[in-house]
């Protein structure tokens, strides 16, 4: 029955929280194109290691980063852009078809929500301007046939990108945690805007190995930069050519009941069309969306930051009374502060101790620059420096994050971090020097003098403990989960507890691993030991003693 019970968990999950995903894999509805002026077929060829195609390019760098450089027409951008990164595309549907069938080999479960996933998507594109559609349109067209038995690509890339909101909206259940700050004036060593962030949205290990920093020169509004994903045309963290800055942090969000603006589409609307807060709120304010957000926004013109607040019917913003500006998943502004479901996210959520974590961070390296904002990013430490165990949604690396990015908007500096999670080597790029030459050659554009090194914990023993604990982890969520036959045996537990003793979660694996086989009392045994250990959340809790409960 509990295994019952956890198979159903885990199909509701990952049908929302990877929506977009699922649609991409099994529900696609059959939306309308847009209507766009058909490109003849451009000739493509190597130059230094990079693919030219009329002066777009796309290539890898030496850090292992994939960096693309993007002009021109909606439609003829897109078709451009997925002709480069095909193979990434190609690569990336496939490994989310065989995540998505991993963990859901029922087909015939999946088959009875298709009516329910059409009928939500059905007024999607209303949503969606015809310029992004035309982009979607043409990036869709790189999409392999060996999947158009699931739906047309063009469905199937158009809801991906909703793929992100779901997983905001039950951002409860761990699946994202992002944190990011800003300070200006006093609190920075030059005075200027430094930003960070971390993107703590996890699909796997192998969504984020091609993340891609994307350089935008549209015919229309402003040029930007983005960190993405192949086929992904919306932005969960940019600058434009500026200085100004978006990056997007969940809030509490009930179960979308209908198709809006995905917000990561909102979010390249700001970030290609503002300069201003002021201009970012009133396109924020333009468009419904049906997920509740914090997009932090930071402005080289205004010289400071705010948080635009965002519900599916509501809208705030929060401009602190200093030059500091710190957000995790719950609202600040009088709109929203004092709200019940915000009031419930904060005491049952990890949002608020990271909140309080980062500002004790900050204070703790006042005055802030570029290389102290990294470390913050990438430290693991609770509140006083407590111990959390590796991985705990606690810190403010949780050791999963897609990427971790620092901006200094007005001097259009930016730093993205490369493999693997926010603690490899951040690369900087200059987008005053990106933009300034309408076609720059293809080839690197990243300021190697200025990167920051790679966090040394990387190289050290507790990342390897780290590698072992995530593969033993794995192991046991598919006998817990899945019910499927591992292997398992006394040295292997011993492993397990010594790569990541100090976390809450390796005990709540064993005693979910016990209840599972009936052995109630090395399931209490092991339920005890991690509530000895710094737990997550009230409610990551609850489901603790509700389960040790049930070993009595």
């Amino acid at each position: 029955m509990r295994r019952l019970r956890n198979i159903f968990l885990v199909l509701f999950l990952v049908l929302f929280c990877a929506w977009g995903i699922l649609q991409v894999v099994y529900y696609s509805l059959a939306l309308d194109p847009p209507i766009v002026n058909e490109i003849p077929p451009y000739n493509s060829h190597q130059y230094d290691g990079y693919t030219v195609c009329e002066a777009n390019w796309y290539g890898q760098n030496e850090s292992g980063l994939w960096e693309a450089y993007m002009h021109g027409e909606a439609y003829e951008r897109g078709v451009i852009f997925g002709r480069l990164a095909e193979a990434q595309i190609v690569s990336q549907e496939a490994s989310f078809i065989g995540q998505i069938q991993k963990l859901i080999p029922s087909e015939s479960f999946l088959k009875t929500l298709k009516y329910g996933v059409v009928w939500f998507n059905r007024d999607l594109p209303e949503h969606v301007s015809v310029e992004m559609q035309q982009e979607i349109y043409g990036v869709s067209k790189a999409f392999s046939d060996d999947y158009d038995f699931i739906g047309d690509k063009y469905s199937r890339i158009l809801n991906y990108h909703a793929a992100h909101d779901i997983g905001h909206a039950l951002q409860d259940l761990s699946i994202v945690g992002c944190t990011s700050f800003a300070v200006w004036n006093q609190y920075s060593e030059d005075s200027s805007l430094v930003v960070g962030r971390n993107f703590d949205f996890y699909m796997g290990d192998e969504f984020a190995k091609d993340k891609i920093i994307l350089f935008m020169k549209p015919d229309s509004g402003y040029a930007f930069a983005s960190v993405t994903w192949a086929g992904f045309m919306g932005v969960v963290s940019g600058m434009n050519e500026h200085g100004l800055t978006v990056t997007l942090n969940a809030a509490k969000s009930s179960i979308p009941n209908g198709a809006k603006t995905p917000i990561s589409i909102l979010a390249r609307e700001i970030l290609q069309y503002a300069r201003t807060i002021d201009e970012a709120y009133a396109i924020a304010k333009s468009r419904q969306t049906f997920v509740s957000e914090s997009i932090l926004i930071a402005s080289a013109d205004d010289k400071a930051a705010a948080i635009i607040e965002k519900s599916p019917d509501r809208l705030d913003i929060y401009r602190p009374n200093d030059s500091r500006l710190t957000c995790a998943n719950h609202y600040q502004s009088e709109t929203f502060k004092n709200d019940e479901v915000n009031l419930q996210n904060i005491h049952d959520s990890d949002s608020e101790y990271r909140f309080e974590r980062l500002n004790q961070l900050l204070e703790s390296n006042f005055p802030i620059n570029p290389r102290e904002s990294v470390e913050i990013l990438r430290n693991q430490k609770g509140i006083n420096d407590a111990e959390l165990g590796l991985g705990n949604p606690k810190a403010i690396n949780q050791l999963l994050a897609h990427h971790g990015i620092v901006f200094q908007p007005e001097k259009r500096l930016l730093w993205i971090s490369t493999n693997p999670f926010q603690i490899g080597e951040f690369v900087c790029y200059d987008l005053n020097e990106i933009f300034s030459d309408d076609n720059p050659l293809a080839g690197s554009l990243a300021i190697d003098s200025l990167n920051i090194p790679a966090d040394p914990f990387l190289n050290s023993p507790g990342y390897q403990k780290f590698i072992l604990y995530k593969e033993l982890k794995n192991r046991l969520f598919d006998n817990i989960a899945l019910g499927k036959d591992i292997e398992w045996n006394a040295g292997l537990e011993t492993e397990f507890i010594a790569s990541n003793p100090e976390s809450y979660i390796t005990y709540n694996m064993l005693g979910d691993y016990y209840l599972e086989q009936g052995n109630l009392e090395k399931a209490k045994h092991f339920y005890e030991l991690c509530l000895s250990k710094e737990v997550a959340s009230e409610q990551e809790r609850s489901k603790i003693q509700h389960n040790l409960a049930e070993c009595h």
